[in-house]
């Protein structure tokens, strides 16, 4: 008997007898002969658990990352600190309810998580509604601008090329597919240039798409680029890490349309780059174009609550052709993770996970200009991420750190050619101030 087929023998045969079959060559006779292997697979001989254990053991200590590393490294995806309720929550039975929650009667569990993360989610961001199932920031962002589409009518998405280079590039490949033109707006010293980007406007553009914290960390201008946006009746999208709104006005209070980002922030891991959880909001003008779920809550007919799929415009059995995006999974048990971060934090946890990585990405730059080594890049206000110009290589840099067991900052030449050996680094509420001070010693020796 296989450990993880628990049938015996003699259910095997009940099982066989029920078909009416006398052994497993009849259950499979329709299979071509000339199709079947007729040799065992070639596969290392079955073990213990004990056995197995060990050796998965063995083969996960292989892989090392932010649990074995002072990380400084963001640029997206941050070494945040996770509330060990999180995975307890998870694995309740109340949510190990259907994957897609079509029917709601058996779905009550999920369903009541979702509409607890739009919530949660909605306040955040200061706009109306509230969707689910989007797979990350960046899928987050390039349903935004053809939600835009829709609604306006129009076809042209204005850029800023200080939003996340992936997250330009999926909607580049997005376009593809669609009757989208795409422009991108240069920066200026590390923050959209406004007037650049009053002068690449016009009656067709359905939206402007500004990060903020941008991609180099610094703060934009949301109110500049509002009212901007707003003058051509076109609709502005900005792309938020949700931290940073702990101590950042929302989206909603400073004129946007649109907003998208990511959830990993918020309790999920690392995980080599998912699963995530994208997010979005907007006014409600804008409901009836939103892509993905939108749960409400109701009352059944005993008066008790209730949750529902309000809207689903999204997918092809719904609306076929018409369906507001392609994207047909659910993302729910990584937005639960999400929602139960958000809850046991609260406001005044948000507030000051947020605060730690405002100070102390701060202290983390003085220290590092104070050592002669780096420039300053920009001079513009930043969240929890910062750009200095190293007088070193930034691969020399960072392969000598990862011997002392640190993560060093990301090259944004990678990305922009003009800002060779910059050095953009990351500094969480995980970091102490004993990390600090220990990159800016293996900085100098």
């Amino acid at each position: 008997m296989h450990r993880y087929i628990p049938n015996t023998e003699a259910e095997r045969k009940d099982m066989l007898a029920t078909l009416g079959m006398q052994d497993m060559e009849e259950l499979f006779a329709d299979i071509p002969d000339k199709v079947r292997l007729r040799r065992p697979l070639k596969i290392p001989k079955s073990h213990s658990e004990l056995e197995l254990t060990a050796h998965m053991t063995a083969l996960a200590n292989n892989n090392l990352g932010a649990r074995n590393y002072t990380c400084f490294l963001g640029a997206g995806a941050y070494d945040h600190y996770i509330p060990s309720v999180i995975n307890h929550m998870l694995l309740r039975q109340e949510f190990f309810t259907a994957y897609t929650p079509y029917q709601p009667e058996i779905s009550q569990g999920t369903l009541q998580a979702i509409f607890e993360f739009q919530t949660m989610i909605c306040e955040l961001t200061g706009l109306d509604v509230a969707n689910a199932s989007v797979y990350d920031g960046a899928t987050a962002l390039a349903e935004a601008a053809i939600m835009a589409c829709n609604a306006t009518r129009r076809n042209e998405i204005i850029v800023a090329d200080s939003v996340h280079p992936e997250n330009r590039a999926v909607l580049r490949t997005y376009s593809d597919t669609r009757d989208m033109v795409i422009k991108t707006v240069p920066h200026k010293r590390g923050q959209l240039d406004i007037e650049l980007l009053q002068a690449a406007i016009s009656m067709n553009t359905a939206a402007v798409v500004v990060q903020s914290p941008n991609f180099f960390g610094i703060a934009e201008d949301i109110r500049a680029a509002a009212d901007t946006t707003h003058a051509v009746g076109a609709l502005l999208i900005t792309s938020v890490d949700p931290l940073s709104l702990g101590v950042l006005k929302s989206p909603g209070e400073q004129g946007a349309d649109i907003a998208v980002g990511d959830g990993q922030a918020l309790g999920v891991p690392l995980s080599y780059g998912g699963p995530y959880v994208g997010f979005m909001s907007a006014t409600q003008k804008l409901l009836r174009h939103m892509p993905g779920r939108i749960v409400g809550a109701t009352t059944d007919i005993e008066g008790n609550r209730a949750f529902v799929l309000t809207m689903q415009t999204r997918e092809q059995h719904i609306r076929r052709e018409k369906a507001t995006s392609n994207i047909c999974t659910n993302n729910a048990l990584i937005a639960l993770a999400t929602a139960i971060y958000m809850t046991v934090m609260g406001k005044v946890g948000l507030k000051e996970v947020a605060e730690q990585c405002l100070s102390k990405s701060h202290y983390a730059y003085g220290e590092l200009l104070k050592t002669g080594h780096f420039e300053p890049a920009f001079d513009h206000t930043f969240f929890k991420e910062f750009v200095v110009k190293s007088k070193v290589p930034l691969q020399d840099l960072n392969r000598k750190l990862l011997r002392h067991n640190i993560l060093g900052g990301y090259d944004l030449g990678q990305d922009y050619p003009e800002l060779k050996n910059h050095w953009f680094l990351a500094v969480t509420e995980k970091r102490t101030k004993a990390e600090i001070d220990n990159l800016v010693a293996k900085v100098v020796e």
